[in-house]
């Protein structure tokens, strides 16, 4: 399958982004794993609400003055925990694709790309590899909403790079984002980053399944960019869809990968995952707490994986290993889990 995404983004009228920046700053969603914010509540590509929590607030024009163009969203850097397995993993592969995806004054060109890479001590060549992150746009911003392990070994990695970004060209602020598979190996001097897989969600149906419209409509399930647009493609599995609408009657979940921007394969072997076949997801937060912070109530955790198995799930992983279940090793835990609860599904 080829790793060139086809995420698509929609433009902001410049009425409605000068409404939202009105609102509060973009401000944490409960994420005691980064010190950035998260964007919680918006489904994919599109117009920032006004009012929105995603919104900064645009710096007051003169009487009398009109500003000069639209402002972007406020974001912070992403920061993983000392909770993490390997704190530096995350690092490595957070800032590289920070670093690409914000610029101003037209940094979007190839040339510039390189250059912020290489300023973040990353291989500028990895810049030719970034797709959606480099837009044709005046500047742009970009939000880590979560980075997860996509696999985690002695001497390599995958990091699924969950992230949301605003774009202006010229009055035009468009919301879009992408997740990207950012490979490392570990190196004499430490982690660095090998290549970048982002997100490939396909083209939307003109009208998506009932299901996967009902998914996008609950605000009890916030799914980043490249999520939803699994969603919005038809490409996902009834299973799975039914799944998340039942977990969302009794949580609040946060959803990092469905089927794009993960490993096809289950890392470090060659049996075929079951995201990219539509027949997963992953959660990093459940009623506001991330899977991956120690002060997440495990009690909540196992009952949530447990939930999962009764939704028919064949196969949940997560930071705990459950004993118990309708199925031989419905439950597993690793290192690759301990930061997200995979839920998968044999159809």
């Amino acid at each position: 399958m080829s790793r060139r995404s086809a995420f698509t983004a929609r433009p902001v009228g410049r009425r409605a982004v000068l409404l939202g920046m009105a609102g509060t700053a973009l401000g944490a969603a409960g994420c005691s794993t980064a010190t950035g914010p998260t964007t919680g509540g918006h489904r994919g590509t599109g117009p920032v609400p006004a009012g929105s929590t995603t919104g900064a607030p645009a710096s007051p024009a003169p009487s009398g003055a009109r500003p000069a163009h639209p402002a972007l969203p406020r974001t912070k850097p992403w920061r993983p925990t000392s909770a993490e397995v390997e704190p530096t993993v995350k690092q490595r592969a957070v800032e590289l694709i920070e670093a690409l995806g914000a610029w101003t004054g037209g940094g979007g060109v190839a040339a510039a790309a390189r250059a912020r890479a290489a300023a973040a001590h990353q291989r500028p060549a990895l810049a030719a590899q970034a797709g959606p992150l480099l837009p044709s746009a005046d500047e742009a911003v970009l939000q880590v909403v979560d980075a997860q392990y996509g696999g985690i070994l002695a001497d390599s990695a995958s990091v699924l790079v969950v992230c949301r970004q605003w774009t202006r060209r010229g009055a035009t602020v468009t919301a879009g984002g992408t997740t990207v598979d950012v490979r490392l190996a570990r190196t004499g001097g430490g982690w660095v980053v090998t290549a970048l897989h982002p997100a490939r969600p396909g083209p939307p149906e003109a009208v998506p399944p009932a299901a996967a419209r009902r998914v996008l409509a609950d605000s009890r399930i916030e799914l980043p960019p490249a999520a939803a647009d699994d969603l919005r493609s038809g490409r996902v599995h009834d299973s799975v869809l039914a799944a998340m609408l039942r977990l969302a009657g009794t949580y609040r979940i946060a959803v990092s990968v469905v089927r794009s921007g993960h490993p096809l394969d289950v890392f470090g072997t060659n049996r075929p995952s079951d995201h990219p076949r539509g027949r997963a997801f992953d959660v990093w937060r459940i009623e506001g707490r991330p899977v991956v912070d120690p002060g997440t109530p495990r009690s909540l955790v196992e009952r949530f994986m447990r939930d999962a198995a009764d939704a028919g799930s064949y196969n949940v992983g997560g930071p705990v290993l459950l004993s118990g279940g309708t199925r031989p090793n419905q439950f597993f835990s690793d290192a690759t889990h301990h930061d997200h609860i995979h839920v998968g599904f044999r159809t």
